[in-house]
Formats: C-alpha cells, structure tokens, sequence
C-alpha cells in the first residue's frame, strides 16, 4: 500500500525491539513468536484471535502476547491499522523479572487484552522515547514501571521483597564476555576471571542469569550485529567482525533471536542509509 509504512527500532539500552505499523491493511494469519509482544492499537478496530479466543480490539485497548500464544488479526472495520508495540525477548524478560522479584521465572500473562488501559499512554510515550533513540532516565523508568505493572497485576508471578543482586563472579564473567566478544571465548577463560571450576560456572551462570554464558555470548553478538546492520554494514562483513566464523552461523542466532534474516532486517534501515 502506498501511505503504509513499517518501522523498527531497537534499543540498545533496554535491549528491546520497537515495532510501529501505520496505514497498513494486512491480514495476520494465525502465528506465534519466540518473544513477548506488547502493544496497543491507535487507529482502526480488528478481530484478533489468540490461543482460541476471539477478542475485537480498537484504539486504546493494550495487547500482551506471551512467547508462542498463537495468535491472527483481521481488519474489520475497512480503514488502515495504526499499531505499536514492543518486543521483549525472554532473557532480558527473565532478567526484569529478577531484578523485581529475586527469581529467575518467566511470567506468563493470562490476558491477553486490556480494553482502554491507563497503561497504553505509558507504553506510547515509551515507545516514542525508544523510537527517538532517547537515553533518557524517564525511558528506563516507564520501562520497569509498565513491566512492573503488567506483572504484577496480570501475570502469575509473585514479587517479594528483596530481589538479590548477581554475585560478583558473574558480573566479572558478563563483563569478560561483553569486553571480549569477538574472541573465541572459552570456560577456561571465565574460570580465571571468576575463579571458579568450569562446572561451578557454568550452573551458577546460567542460575543466576538465566542463560547460558554461551548464549549471553550469543546474544551480546546479536546486539552487535543488528547495530551493525542498521548502519549498511553487509551481514558477511557484521557476522567477521562480531566473532561469529561466518556468515551462515551469525544468520542462524540471528533470524532466532530476532525473527528476521539479516538482509530482511537491513531493508528496514535503506532509507536512512542514502540519506
């Protein structure tokens, strides 16, 4: 369509995607993603289906998928669909949630519409933050606050009252492979860091976190590459200088993580490289 457009932002702080729709007219059909999704409409009414519910969503209503909730939508009003979201991946889910509770648990949403929720304006005027690429401190705080919020309120997580920090071997260990990245990280590396046996790493690691160090590796790469991309750099040229040994295994965690292949990932960007 002509006026429609698809826009998606990634912030880099908060490590989460920002997708916006405006004047489209397709139709979803029954899907699901590997993240969670939440977003609100802001023109047009559609008929959404998810986990076999019927659910007719219009301006205002706050939308929470969790990760594979499968789920279509089909405009029923005959005008374009206006639409935001953010998409939370379940690491930095599960790390928000420790921060708030002091366990490693992904909450799992039982609704998955909101009708006319007073946090849709939250969550529009933090997505226009991340759109703008603010680092502002309002930023993260409506980020935690919205999370905060919808977990408490609409999750089946309990909070309590403390929330222990990681230990100091494990911060030592994600600063090691975030200032290392590009190298052929090894456990017997993190051991000398930590000081810890490999086995004694790699489970208080991936207790503490909630991932493999590995996959925070991993990620941490990703995070690199889609920066990468963003500015023209070509997926065999990002996948070289991010550590990855070549082109098809960066594109692998990539379309995993994000959903997308690198070059579908990139086009989203061709405007603001010939600018």
């Amino acid at each position: 369509m002509q006026n429609e457009t698809r826009s998606l932002f990634l912030d880099p702080y908060l490590n989460v995607e920002a997708y916006r729709f405006k004047g489209i007219m397709q139709k979803f059909p029954n899907h699901f993603h590997d993240y969670y999704v939440i977003g609100f409409i802001e023109k047009g009414q559609r008929l959404l289906v998810c986990q076999g519910q019927e659910f007719t969503i219009s301006p205002g209503d706050l939308l929470l998928f969790n990760p594979r909730d499968t789920h279509s939508c089909a405009q029923i009003d005959g005008r374009t669909l206006d639409y935001r979201c953010i998409n939370v991946m379940p690491d930095v889910m599960e790390k928000a949630v420790k921060e708030m509770t002091g366990a490693s648990n992904l909450p799992y949403f039982t609704q998955p519409v909101l009708y006319q929720h007073e946090l849709t304006s939250s969550l529009q005027e933090l997505h226009v933050l991340i759109s703008q690429g603010e680092r502002a401190l309002r930023k993260e705080e409506l980020f935690f606050y919205l999370l905060e919020e919808l977990i408490c309120e609409y999750s089946d997580v309990t909070f309590l009252r403390t929330a222990p920090e990681p230990s100091d071997e494990v911060k030592k260990a994600c600063s090691y492979i975030e200032t290392h990245y590009t190298s052929n990280i090894l456990l017997d590396d993190l051991s000398k860091v930590t000081g810890w046996s490999k086995y004694h790493l790699l489970r208080s690691f991936t207790k503490q976190k909630g991932i493999s160090p590995y996959s925070y590796l991993e990620t941490i790469r990703i995070n690199h590459v889609k920066k990468l991309l963003e500015k023209g750099v070509m997926p065999v040229d990002a996948a070289l200088v991010t550590g990855f040994s070549d082109q098809s295994h960066m594109t692998k965690f990539f379309k995993r993580q994000v959903g997308l292949t690198p070059k579908q990932y990139m086009k989203i960007y061709e405007k603001e490289f010939h600018r």
